[in-house]
């Protein structure tokens, strides 16, 4: 513990921003983290070490943080590197885009505002690549086993790195153009520059690991011959599906899935070939329907593009602005959040049912029909309904509508049918200790559990390298998960 004192001494601070009406001219991080100096040592001083340090469990790689932070208020970067990499393979990633449950776990954050943990952790990584502390991680022998990993998002990438430094020869098949799944295709520029994930690619190969792209398997490549080919399969290739709203003018012009919209745009912003018809939100009435994380980039991108107006709806009631009795400290509270994107502009609106898309004769849609709703007290055992409320449908403008209301499973065809994978009762891969079904084929990430955080998905390609490895040698050296560790001594 640097400073005993520091949490009684400082408040919580963080780096400024760019003003709203600048950074929405171009796709840049616009964090001005390189501007906060010193501050970043005053912010760690602020960790307790506290007996019992509830950060740990609340992350969900199990994060050292109080050690980390104590090394940052020394000015000891390259110890506080060395502690941060040994759980997080990406904190690059995570440091940008992680929603921090670490720091609704924090204890400071019983009764005070909790440490800047998410923005440490991005200073540290970007120390590290500056000062030459991130290196690849190259083993020190190979064992001559192959692993096949198909789908490069952050599960599929973690368990690379992590099979990799273990000794084994690990090839990564993307059906994009380049690596990086989600996270490249998924999540804005301004929030996760593709320079950044690029960085880390790099190291990656550097340190042995094999990426195939424009390879999709179980369409270009058949998914049996790759198991044939290798000693263990892993799928990550992420839940895909997305949910649709089946309502009338569902198929009118200028209504699409949110991720069709943000990755055309990713790759518009890094002079990639666009695929598909093009979608541009320029003076246009945008509706995103879905109050959650991809609405908001949404709402960020179409505000970057010029729209004319931005309206974000979402079923479900306004969330409280402080944490419900409901969800004590520790717990992950769902409270509400207003982005970097709302700041930029959007009206919001909680409690809304949309019941059609309104079109006019070339097929375009023009408005949207909706109308307010009072949710009920569910019945024990029961699911929450809601009624409409009378006289309150309307029509509001609507040239173009983002579908942001998540997604359901990974895609069932191609590559899971050519394997013939059991699938559990929500059509996401049934696992057991993350095998499948078939011998030698395993699964982990948002394939495996549904949809959920870049950060989860690292702990799967995690746990599941300490898996694979395991069934490869007989036993394993791969790090396991600190707190479980902490939890069992």
């Amino acid at each position: 513990m640097g400073k005993p004192t520091g949490f009684l001494e400082h408040g919580r601070e963080l780096p400024g921003k760019i003003e709203p009406s600048e950074r929405i001219q171009n796709n840049k991080e616009f964090v001005l983290n390189e501007e906060f100096g010193d501050k970043i040592n005053t912010q760690a001083s602020r960790c307790m070490d506290c007996g019992v340090p509830f950060c740990h469990n609340g992350c969900p790689i199990g994060n050292i943080i109080p050690e980390f932070n104590d090394a940052v208020f020394r000015d000891s970067w390259e110890e506080a590197w060395n502690i941060l990499s040994t759980t997080n393979n990406f904190p690059e990633f995570t440091g940008r885009v992680c929603p921090a449950p670490c720091e609704s776990a924090c204890v400071l954050g019983i009764n005070q505002d909790p440490i800047t943990i998410c923005n440490i952790e991005k200073t540290i990584v970007e120390t590290a690549y500056r000062e030459g502390y991130a290196k690849p991680k190259t083993p020190r022998s190979r064992t001559g086993k192959s692993v096949a990993i198909i789908g490069s998002g952050p599960a599929g990438l973690a368990a690379a790195e992590q099979l990799n430094s273990a000794g084994h020869h690990v090839t990564v098949y993307e059906r994009d153009e380049k690596v990086g799944g989600l996270l490249r295709f998924g999540i804005p520029d301004f929030k996760l520059g593709m320079d950044v994930i690029d960085r880390k690619i790099n190291l990656m190969a550097e340190a042995g690991v094999n990426f195939v792209v424009n390879a999709h398997i179980g369409v270009d490549v058949n998914a049996q011959q790759l198991r044939q080919e290798h000693d263990v399969v892993l799928l990550t290739g992420g839940s895909t599906v997305p949910r649709d709203l089946p309502v009338t003018g569902r198929e009118l012009q200028g209504v699409h899935f949110a991720m069709e919209f943000l990755a055309q745009n990713n790759r518009r912003a890094n002079d990639m070939e666009l695929k598909g018809e093009e979608i541009h939100a320029a003076d246009k009435h945008v509706v995103v329907i879905g109050g959650g994380d991809t609405g908001s980039d949404c709402v960020g991108t179409s505000n970057r593009h010029g729209a004319k107006s931005v309206t974000q709806v979402e079923i479900m009631p306004i969330p409280p602005e402080k944490r419900p009795a409901n969800m004590p400290w520790p717990q992950y509270p769902m409270i509400m959040k207003t982005t970097t994107s709302h700041e930029e502009g959007c009206e919001r609106h909680w409690n809304i049912l949309t019941k059609a898309f309104i079109g006019n004769d070339k097929g375009e849609v023009t408005g949207l029909r909706i109308a307010d709703i009072v949710w009920k007290d569910a019945a024990p055992g029961e699911r929450p309904s809601f009624e409409e409320v009378a006289g309150s449908e309307r029509v509001i403008p609507c040239d173009m509508a983002f579908l942001a209301m998540g997604f359901l499973h990974p895609e069932p065809t191609g590559v899971l049918a050519q394997l013939d994978i059991a699938l559990d009762e929500r059509g996401n891969v049934a696992t057991q200790e993350f095998q499948t079904n078939q011998e030698g084929v395993f699964a982990a990430g948002d394939m495996r559990t549904g949809q959920s955080l870049v950060v989860r998905c690292i702990n799967e390609g995690r746990e599941c390298a300490r898996a694979i490895d395991s069934y490869l040698m007989g036993n394993t050296n791969l790090e396991a998960k600190a707190n479980s560790l902490m939890l069992s001594a």
